[in-house]
């Protein structure tokens, strides 16, 4: 990455941005540019680049339309290298995820997606969502995307993975020990959102750093007196997570 100095100044922003959302954005920015588990940062940086082209394409946004996105056929736009499998989970995710299904996933992974990639992917598609959308919300500019670092990805797959209710493997709270027992902070009870990213370890460490600027401390999230010292309480801050939820045709 270039000088961090220049990502994430909401200095001129008209509002009052807490320091611990620029360093979480920045944090994210750092981790998207490097190596991942199953992506190469050159791939990570694509992925992300694809979720802001999958808001112009006319495929996509055809399909958004049809009573049965599985009804309309077509090609994705884009400008990155990706292959075509990865593009389409992508856009898929950004612009109609509601509408995903066990089926759709199996054709990715019989068309090269495996699901340690599928799961890395999804993370970067819900960082680079989030952080886009705070930009929008304050009214300025998105952030540039950084620059990749090299290196190779460490092909890292947690051995404690098991098939279980979900689509893919996940780590049970009641597993998540040795170099995972950080992920869900020693909780034996936590959140399915959680679990749903832990055959990447890394994606549910991102997604606990967006979680916890964005959010809540995913340990507090159990707690409903907990409101991580916001300005708003914790009812007001889930009635507005509840509605723009629905807004967002979000099925979880």
């Amino acid at each position: 990455m270039s000088d961090a100095a220049v990502f994430f100044d909401y200095s001129q922003v008209a509002y009052n941005i807490r320091p611990d959302l620029a360093k979480a954005h920045l944090e994210i920015w750092k981790n998207i540019a490097a190596p991942g588990s199953w992506w190469r940062g050159e791939d990570r940086v694509a992925i992300a680049a694809e979720v802001r082209n999958a808001g112009s394409c006319a495929f996509c946004q055809k399909r958004k339309l049809a009573l049965s996105a599985f009804s309309v056929q077509g090609v994705h736009s884009t400008k990155t290298h990706l292959p075509k499998v990865v593009v389409e989970a992508v856009h898929r995710i950004t612009t109609d995820a509601s509408r995903l299904t066990k089926s759709w996933l199996s054709d990715c992974q019989s068309n090269g997606l495996s699901h340690e990639q599928y799961i890395e992917l999804l993370g970067i598609v819900v960082a680079v969502i989030s952080i886009d959308a705070f930009h929008r919300c304050l009214g300025v500019a998105l952030e540039e995307l950084p620059s990749p670092l090299a290196g190779a990805p460490s092909q890292y797959r947690p051995t404690s993975a098991q098939q279980e209710s979900a689509w893919i493997p996940t780590i049970a709270a009641s597993r998540a020990d040795g170099d995972e027992a950080d992920l869900y902070d020693g909780q034996k009870q936590t959140g399915n959102v959680l679990i749903a990213m832990s055959l990447v370890p890394d994606s549910v460490r991102m997604l606990k750093t967006l979680s916890s600027a964005h959010y809540l401390e995913t340990r507090d999230v159990i707690n409903p007196s907990r409101n991580g010292n916001r300005k708003i309480s914790r009812a007001q801050m889930e009635l507005l997570a509840g509605r723009i939820s629905a807004l967002n045709d979000c099925f979880y």
